[in-house]
């Protein structure tokens, strides 16, 4: 794409979409500056003489006549050190900046450096004098932060002999080496500038078998998500979507996290900007913002802006998925998206696909989560991008568009059911109609470092919520009286899956997060308790479940996700079940005597 300037004129003006002419040289998806403020607009449409672009800022006041400068360059992310811990609008402009220079509000057609371009940084050659390297090799590092080390790659497409490379201080815009290739020596910094929508390249995919740990019971033990997986959330309003986002972000067992907070509210952004700065890491003990970047793009911002959002987000995590980290996105919300493709469609009066969306609606939700993957890079080394979307149904309608062409490309569930928010179930995952695809790929490293048992009892307890539900049907008509004692034990057994172990307190110290030994635990307690009392309702016709229920040792099960990680060979209670039910049963014998 040619980097030479041109102006044009406004023609007409809708909304966020804009009519220009005269702009001959123009390219798809080159960014423009519009009128006398210079707002920041994307070009999105060539017809003849036209161009129609979508501004990514509030329109108002702007007139036909107004010039539209042409840039020559495709919307991109300036990568390089600085970025971890930063807070950006929908178009990389960090706003802790703007807010230090503007005050509270962004003022249209601000220009604000992504990165900081006068600070150094600490160089650290991995390489030396005379060395041959190649594309996405690492030539060196800064530690940018104290959690994370800022790989400095060679950029894409590039290669050759290091002529030379130094140690010192730098600014990222400085060259830290020079590397000649054909004979011809060029310079390299610690700077990249990558467009938006291009995937950037890797050598090749690998199967993902190692799962992402949430801490979050539900997920962990019957719905993991994969380390290079993709993941959908579906829920109605007031479901826990974000809840979850924030659960993921603060917990997942991803080296970095790229947080897109894509149309939604103000106050839920305003949450995540003034609470992720004083959270710990659990890993470090450190604040988690040295390994988080923050994308804030809220409802009240242009709706145009939040494309560029979710497309920045993921281009700065594939950045760091080069590096070898294995990085985790998650887009708060998708649905936000769709509904701005929406509106920009209708705008250029395209042919509208079902309940009006663009008929390319399914292909560019694809394209985005098809970015995710565990790879091994360029260098060499092996990374992975875990990509979670949240989606807003209207009313929780779960056959709406966005949400099945989302489920046509990811390969895990999440469905959250207003009923059981409204129960005050958290989180609301629905766990009759949610799935994993990546269990089975997952099994084998629980096994390896949990316990062999953890398939069999995943697979137990599923076993046992979808026969509670067979029988919930039973007792709505007759009652729990026409229950044998088994089932009765069934049902109480599953009531203890769903309130002591699915449910799970995001608010309290110690529930918020488990590991997956203390998980192994819980969920075996349970069904140590189902089997050993199956076991003696058999031998024993006169048992009966209320007994059971009523022995003390039920209430430690309950107890045991309150228990400390450090006590966690503590949760461990199956002796003690053991024991309560024999003493139980001695009893009733005496008594039969």
């Amino acid at each position: 794409m040619s980097n030479e300037k041109q102006q044009g004129r406004i023609v007409s003006i809708s909304g966020p979409l804009i009519v220009a002419e005269d702009l001959p040289q123009a390219h798809m998806m080159e960014v423009v500056r519009i009128g006398n403020e210079k707002l920041f607009g994307e070009i999105i449409e060539l017809h003849k003489n036209l161009v129609y672009i979508q501004c990514y800022e509030e329109t108002t006041g702007l007139r036909p006549g107004e010039t539209v400068t042409s840039s020559g360059v495709p919307l991109s992310v300036t990568l390089g050190p600085g970025i971890i811990g930063a807070i950006y609008d929908g178009v990389q402009r960090p706003l802790d900046t703007i807010y230090k220079s503007h005050g509270d509000y962004i003022a249209r057609g601000i220009d604000v450096d992504p990165l900081d371009y006068s600070k150094k940084w600490d160089f650290h050659p991995l390489v030396k004098d005379g060395d041959i390297v190649k594309e996405g090799e690492k030539i060196g590092w800064v530690e940018e932060t104290p959690t994370i080390k800022h790989y400095i790659m060679m950029p894409p497409g590039r290669s050759g002999t290091i002529e030379s490379i130094q140690e010192g201080s730098f600014t990222v815009k400085e060259p830290v080496a020079t590397v000649t290739e054909k004979g011809i020596s060029q310079p390299v910094t610690m700077l990249q500038i990558w467009p938006v929508r291009t995937k950037r390249p890797f050598a090749k995919r690998i199967v993902p078998t190692q799962p992402l740990i949430t801490g979050q019971r539900v997920i962990d033990m019957f719905f993991p998500v994969a380390e290079g997986g993709t993941a959908c959330v579906p829920g109605p309003f007031g479901s826990g979507k974000t809840v979850i986002q924030h659960q993921l972000a603060k917990w997942a067992s991803a080296d970095m996290i790229v947080y897109v907070g894509c149309g939604e509210r103000g106050n839920e952004m305003t949450d995540v900007l003034m609470e992720f700065p004083h959270l710990k890491d659990p890993k470090t003990g450190r604040s988690l913002m040295e390994r988080t970047i923050l994308i804030a793009n809220t409802s009240n911002m242009p709706v145009a802006a939040r494309e560029a959002s979710v497309y920045s987000g993921i281009t700065i995590a594939e950045y760091f998925r080069d590096m070898g980290y294995n990085v985790a996105i998650m887009a708060d919300s998708t649905s936000r998206w769709a509904e701005a493709m929406r509106e920009i469609s209708g705008r250029l009066e395209e042919m509208p696909g079902e309940e009006g969306y663009p008929a390319y609606l399914s292909s560019r939700v694809a394209g985005f989560y098809e970015r995710s993957g565990k790879v091994q890079t360029l260098g060499g080394s092996e990374g992975s991008l875990s990509v979670i979307g949240a989606v807003s149904p209207p009313g929780g309608d779960l056959s709406e568009p966005v949400v099945q062409a989302t489920l046509r490309v990811v390969k895990v569930f999440w469905s959250l059911e207003a009923s059981l928010a409204y129960a005050r179930h958290f989180p609301a995952i629905n766990w009759l109609n949610s799935y994993s695809l990546y269990s089975n790929l997952t099994d084998a490293y629980f096994k390896d470092t949990i316990d062999t048992l953890w398939p069999t009892y995943r697979i137990q307890a599923m076993s046992l919520l979808q026969k509670e539900n067979e029988l919930n049907e039973i007792v709505r008509l007759v009652g729990t009286d026409a229950l044998s004692e088994s089932e009765k034990l069934v049902m109480e057994i599953s009531k203890s899956i769903r309130e002591d172990f699915l449910h799970q307190n995001a608010f309290d110290d110690i529930d918020t997060f488990t590991s997956g030994r203390k998980q192994f635990y819980m969920i075996q307690n349970i069904l140590s308790l189902y089997t050993e009392s199956l076991l003696r309702i058999r031998a024993h016709k006169t048992l009966k479940v209320s007994d059971i229920m009523d022995l003390p040792v039920r209430a430690s099960i309950a107890r045991v996700k309150y228990q400390p990680e450090e006590n966690i060979e503590k949760c461990n209670l199956t002796t003690h079940i053991k024991e309560a039910l024999d003493k139980l049963t001695s009893t009733l014998e005496e008594s039969n005597d």
